[in-house]
């Protein structure tokens, strides 16, 4: 309820009395469905906003006094802004956005200067945001919606606060064959960024491209195979490594999720930088160091690639991880980021969006927007590498 006047030596009624002691708990509500200026008379009330678009509260010069306070809220879909009616005001606050079912506190220091103290402190509720493909879910009983980028985009946060993040890099590619009787390695899987962020701004949204597999073999293998770090704003995740090959290039190259599997020498190159909340880098197998034999496999987010110990098949890549339950699905039902097989007369096996290893043959492509790295290439003339897969990146917050 408004603040109530009385005068000098007034009897307050019993009911009176009842009405003011049940303002300290039940604030009278004023509901509105457009934008909205407050007036003098919501000092002490509730006012909250149900539009299902974006409004605005408009505060006012020389309308409130020192000490003055109203509570504001939203309850519809709609971003609601708080803002100074003219510039006779100053409106304060480290978010003046309010996402559906928010709220918090506008008081003021004067007739022209207020402040807006968000309920829960700044930075400890979710925001809101629009990009990529949207959709709704449910984690353990909570309501999110889940925002899904397959290429470069932008985040546009209508609302700031907290959101989810899951980031997947581009996967490298296997390794050419480098003679008519050696095999490539498998491509390390795009590196994996994970946690929680507070966005105040539009983020830039950067899918990492899956390097390309050579189809050059012998002296010049590598060919163009470099890969791209996905990023969300300031947040990024390593690109794989590229499988290395015969001769070429043994030890594979440092990448995000491993260095590819190789045929001569060791492939336990661990892959970028170590990052909280990141699988930055785990290590590709190793090849034999002879001819007519299978190669390693690239390393997987989830694990690292297998190694050779005899034979003419392939070593199998690297595990990669399960997403399922950051998009509220069962067990197993999305998993990204898996290392390549290494080529041989029988390729190696790879899953979780990475490329089985050629099997006398050019090796598998990883599958697009998972990370995966490519499968090397094996024997016969002029067998490239798979492409590494293209990342992806998840956005989710709580509704």
């Amino acid at each position: 309820m408004a603040i109530q006047s009385f005068s000098s030596g007034q009897t307050l009624t019993a009911a009176q009395m009842n009405t003011l002691q049940t303002n300290d708990y039940n604030q009278t509500v004023s509901a509105k469905t457009t934008s909205y200026t407050l007036v003098a008379g919501d000092v002490g009330t509730h006012v909250q906003m149900t539009a299902a678009t974006a409004t605005t509260f408009s505060v006012p010069a020389a309308t409130f006094a020192a000490g003055d306070s109203l509570f504001l809220s939203s309850q519809g879909a709609g971003a609601v802004t708080i803002q100074a009616a003219s510039t006779a005001i100053t409106v304060n606050g480290s978010s003046l956005t309010l996402a559906q079912y928010g709220g918090g506190t506008l008081r003021f220091q004067s007739a022209s200067a207020a402040t807006f103290f968000k309920a829960g402190g700044a930075g400890n509720s979710y925001g809101v945001a629009t990009g990529g493909s949207s959709s709704s879910i449910t984690v353990g009983g909570q309501a999110y919606t889940l925002l899904t980028f397959t290429s470069d985009s932008t985040l546009t946060v209508s609302s700031s606060g907290l959101f989810d993040y899951y980031i997947v890099a581009g996967g490298g590619c296997g390794g050419a064959n480098g003679s008519s009787n050696t095999s490539g390695g498998g491509g390390g899987a795009g590196g994996v960024l994970t946690g929680t962020a507070y966005f105040d701004a539009n983020q830039t949204i950067d899918i990492g491209a899956g390097g390309t597999g050579s189809t050059t073999v012998g002296s010049a293998t590598m060919g163009s195979c470099s890969t791209i770090g996905s990023g969300l704003g300031a947040l990024s995740a390593a690109g794989g490594a590229r499988g290395g090959a015969y001769n070429q290039d043994l030890l594979g190259q440092a990448g995000g999720s491993g260095g590819g599997g190789v045929l001569a020498n060791s492939g336990n190159n661990a892959g970028g930088p170590s990052v909280a909340n990141g699988i930055q880098g785990n290590a590709g197998g190793a090849g034999l160091g002879a001819i007519n034999v299978g190669a390693g496999g690239g390393g997987g987010a989830g694990g690292v690639g297998a190694s050779m110990v005899s034979g003419t098949t392939g070593a199998n890549g690297g595990a990669g991880v399960d997403v399922s339950a950051f998009l509220g699905q069962a067990a197993n039902t999305t998993k990204v980021a898996g290392g390549g097989g290494g080529g041989g007369l029988v390729g190696g096996s790879a899953t979780e969006g990475g490329g089985a290893g050629g099997s006398n043959a050019a090796g598998n492509n990883g599958t697009a927007n998972t990370g995966g790295g490519g499968g090397g290439g094996a024997y016969g003339a002029s067998r490239a590498g798979g492409n590494g897969g293209s990342g992806v990146i998840y956005v989710r917050f709580k509704v």
